[in-house]
């Protein structure tokens, strides 16, 4: 049995290290490179021809979807796995009929489901009516979902670098989320540090959006924490929030008729 050869595509390298190592430990796939945004990764997989992406979904340049969309349209061959922290994805994995749907922190045993997967679709593509291509067809698009269903009744938990320490947060503990100057800073009632989530609409995803509102385009709230409301002009409010600084954060006119109405006030 040949090894696979692997392109690994993620703009972490941290990401693309622990990948590695999975596969190292798993055995089988040869990684032959790697790339760190969109425009690289359709260079490197162009180049190097390999029989699997390992590719993730938010990135510089292109996204993996688009990523995928041009890999199509160059007939690379390439069959791809898509990984990443996102969960609302897995349908349009299935429409650029990806080998499967991983999501971060990578299980090792889903990981060995996934090369599996791809070395029968390679096979069947090689040895045509020797057996089935292995694509995501709808029983493993229901199985995707249902992972994507549990995933999201989990608590999660993100990462908050505070000083020189990487501390792990369960979500429901945050307070609140600003952005200011492209760096995300993310509160709780203990302490506040920075994230590496590059814009609030990437944190909100990883979030429950029926308990964290982005009540204003630079600030995210987890309604659970509001101390206060108070009123201000042009009946707007601002929320004083039960973190240690009482920090107040305005609402937007656009969320403060959502406010009311949640609220009944």
């Amino acid at each position: 049995m040949s090894d696979l050869r692997a392109v690994l595509v993620d703009d972490e390298q941290l990401a693309r290290e622990e990948l590695g190592y999975l596969l190292g430990q798993l055995g089988g796939v040869d990684v032959i490179g790697e790339a760190d945004n969109g425009p690289a990764a359709v260079e490197t997989i162009d180049r190097l021809q390999p029989d699997l992406v390992f590719l993730d979904v938010q990135m510089p340049g292109l996204t993996g979807f688009e990523v995928a969309r041009r890999l199509m349209d160059l007939d690379a061959g390439a069959h791809i796995v898509f990984v990443t922290a996102f969960d609302q994805h897995a349908i349009e994995a299935f429409e650029v009929n990806a080998v499967d749907y991983l999501l971060k922190p990578v299980d090792p045993a889903r990981l060995d489901t996934a090369v599996q997967r791809a070395r029968r679709r390679i096979a069947a593509e090689r040895h045509p009516g020797e057996g089935t291509a292995g694509a995501l067809g709808e029983d493993q698009l229901a199985k995707i979902l249902q992972l994507v269903s549990e995933r999201q009744s989990r608590r999660e938990r993100l990462a908050v670098k505070v000083g020189e320490r990487l501390l792990l947060v369960q979500a429901e503990d945050i307070v609140h989320a600003s952005v200011v100057d492209e760096t995300i800073t993310i509160v709780t009632s203990q302490f506040s540090g920075t994230s590496n989530y590059r814009t609030l609409d990437e944190l909100h995803a990883r979030l429950d959006p029926s308990v964290f509102w982005r009540v204003h385009r630079s600030h995210l709230v987890n309604i659970n924490k509001i101390k206060e409301i108070v009123p201000w002009f042009s009946r707007n409010y601002i929320l004083r929030m039960k973190d240690e600084k009482a920090t107040e954060i305005p609402v937007s006119r656009t969320q403060t008729k959502r406010l009311r109405e949640y609220l009944k006030i």
